[in-house]
């Protein structure tokens, strides 16, 4: 633990995470994502039996009740919403890269090695257990930003890198890879030090990967060891989720014809 403050700063108010950094282009598979450039990124805590439908007035008034300009130019880039509460939070810095997480599984998403063969916590084969998608007390949310100025690609390629790590440190913790809501969140600074590549072997891939591992961990020990709350041993006994049982067809791909130029 370090008490300098990091290069993305976190606020949290109300039940909203606040993360920002001035002019960031930002990425995002929320709801309302894709590419823009914005001061700002949001993660918000919804209540338990949370229905509303109208995203972006929701997010408006909740930022507005947080004490947040929902109008301020430049100030608003994406929302995610989620079922943890706020106060669960954790962030992890390294080298050039901040991390940001919030994390439940009461609605786990499974997918078996063995389509078919889903177990109960007893071992014993169960029925695949499929509901809407709510997001009951789960979902996890990770905000990643880094110092560096990527290339086009690299930005893209984050997602995937700091997913990777969402998914390995949940399966460690929970066995499952990840929640029927999860999202991603990345950013860089276009005016930093340029990197072209921001896979595993890179600084800036090694260093997510690290920030994504911890902050994850840390907000689900936030979330279930420091509260009477406790993970689902399956999706059979989670409140909402889904076990992907369903079988793809495998097939060999075809090889064109060699073709053969006439000799001259």
């Amino acid at each position: 633990m370090t008490d300098a403050e990091p290069a993305y700063r976190a606020i949290r108010r109300d039940g909203v995470l606040q993360v920002s950094r001035p002019d960031t282009e930002w990425l995002s598979t929320g709801w309302n994502g894709g590419r823009c450039t914005a001061d700002c990124v949001y993660n918000v805590s919804v209540p338990e039996g949370w229905e509303r439908t109208d995203l972006g007035a929701y997010v408006d008034e909740r930022l507005e009740r947080a004490g947040f300009d929902p109008t301020a130019a430049d100030a608003t880039g994406p929302a995610l919403l989620t079922g943890v509460d706020i106060d669960d939070a954790r962030g992890a810095r390294c080298g050039p890269v901040t991390a940001y997480a919030t994390a439940g599984v009461s609605n786990p998403a499974a997918l078996p090695m063995e389509p078919g063969a889903s177990t109960d916590s007893d071992g014993t084969a169960g029925d695949t257990v499929e509901t809407e998608l709510d997001p009951g007390r789960g979902t996890v949310n990770v905000i990643v930003g880094t110092t560096r100025a990527l290339a086009s690609g690299a930005l893209a390629n984050l997602i995937a890198v700091a997913a990777e790590a969402k998914a390995a440190t949940l399966l460690s913790e929970t066995g499952f890879p990840g929640t029927t809501t999860d999202a991603v969140v990345v950013g860089h600074d276009p005016a930093g030090q340029s990197a072209g590549f921001s896979g595993s072997g890179t600084a800036v891939g090694a260093a997510t990967r690290a920030c994504v591992r911890d902050a994850v961990r840390a907000s689900l020990r936030a979330h279930y060891t420091d509260t009477e709350m406790t993970p689902p041993a399956s999706v059979a006994d989670a409140t909402y989720g889904v076990s992907t049982d369903a079988c793809a067809e495998v097939f060999r791909l075809p090889v064109e014809d060699e073709v053969v130029e006439p000799e001259h």
